[in-house]
């Protein structure tokens, strides 16, 4: 798409829910020149025409193919739930258009393999959209990471509960529920991210199911083949902390991880003053449904330098980081104990 460099990039939103809501929203704060959606697709035409109407958005269909058979539609934004992403997938894949999908890509590995299968085969741009990843505090991370500023890191220590049982893609097991591939796919991102590479050579978890089967409460222990663990809490009951704590042979650094609330990074040594990186999210022209999800705006740059260079992966977010996180995932919440009906086929 070499002719993006003079026009904008056209996205085709699918899904008018709360996350595609967020996403246009932080779609917003860019420049148009570089980012605008044109179409949105939804199961009723009423809901598509909603959305369409509050955002601005000239065209509303009334499924979700039509976005992707609309030729004038360049990427798709999959905001679907996720036991949903295979089959939209590779619909899309199919006719034609590069993808940007919501996390978690899919409800276990085989389906994440399938998939990405079906973008390699396609020759086809296709990034599971880990927002934060993308988010200035991490790239920051990642600097501090690679230069060795701060030593190795040695311990990982994060907790992540939002009080958010009674939701329906939460709790129900027909739906994907439960904070493993919720919330606890946050933790489990920013444990690997931090350990590079790695791949752990034993997991240990364990945790409390509701009665369809989706874990309200999980803690999980890491062990990466380097020493080092991580050790990471989620809760669907209560609020917790939100903060992810490394702990380097030099000195300790301090991650809120409230990033999603704050995109801050905090680095403390004994007897000196912290250092802080903030990075304030962009403002939108309109209410969000989550925290801060104008930040979704960041993972968008990525997309459009992909697909201006050709590139049908992400360097930040590659496939293979994709099905890590995917393998990790599904070995934490089978030693909870929670099973899928997809699982079974």
């Amino acid at each position: 798409m070499s002719d993006l460099t003079t026009r904008p990039l056209r996205w085709g939103i699918i899904s008018a829910g709360l996350i595609s809501h967020d996403f246009v929203v932080a779609l917003g704060t860019l420049n148009p020149q570089e980012h605008i959606a044109v179409a949105v697709g939804a199961r009723r035409l009423e809901d598509a025409e909603k959305f369409a109407k509050l955002h601005g958005i000239p065209k509303a269909y009334d499924s979700y193919q039509k976005v992707f058979e609309d030729p004038e539609v360049d990427v798709v934004y999959i905001g679907a739930i996720h036991p949903t992403h295979l089959p939209l997938g590779k619909a899309a894949l199919d006719a034609g258009k590069p993808v940007l999908c919501e996390k978690p890509l899919c409800i276990n590995v085989r389906e994440t393999k399938e998939l990405l299968e079906h973008a390699k085969a396609k020759n086809l741009f296709f990034m599971e959209a880990l927002w934060v990843r993308f988010f200035p505090a991490y790239q920051k991370l990642k600097e501090l990471l690679s230069t060795k500023a701060i030593g190795d890191v040695a311990n990982v220590f994060i907790s992540f509960g939002v009080p958010l049982g009674d939701v329906d893609r939460c709790k129900l097991l027909n739906l994907g529920g439960g904070t493993t591939l919720d919330i606890g796919l946050y933790c489990t991102q920013l444990s690997i991210l931090v350990y590079g590479q790695e791949f752990p050579e034993k997991i240990l978890s364990t945790g409390v199911l509701n009665e369809s089967g989706a874990d309200v409460v999980g803690s999980t222990t890491l062990k990466f083949p380097s020493g080092g663990l991580a050790t990471f809490i989620t809760s669907y009951k209560s609020t917790m902390p939100n903060e992810a704590f490394y702990h380097w042979n030099q000195r300790k650094h301090q991650d809120a991880f409230s990033i999603l609330e704050r995109n801050k990074l905090e680095l403390l040594t004994d007897g000196a003053p912290p250092q802080v990186f903030e990075y304030p999210v962009p403002v939108g022209a309109k209410p969000i449904n989550f925290w801060n999800t104008t930040g979704l705006s960041y993972q968008c740059h990525e997309v459009r330098k992909c697909l201006i260079q050709g590139k049908v992966q992400s360097d930040v977010m590659p496939h293979s980081e994709t099905l890590r996180l995917s393998q990790i995932l599904e070995e934490i919440r089978k030693q909870i104990g929670v099973k899928y009906p997809q699982d079974d086929e």
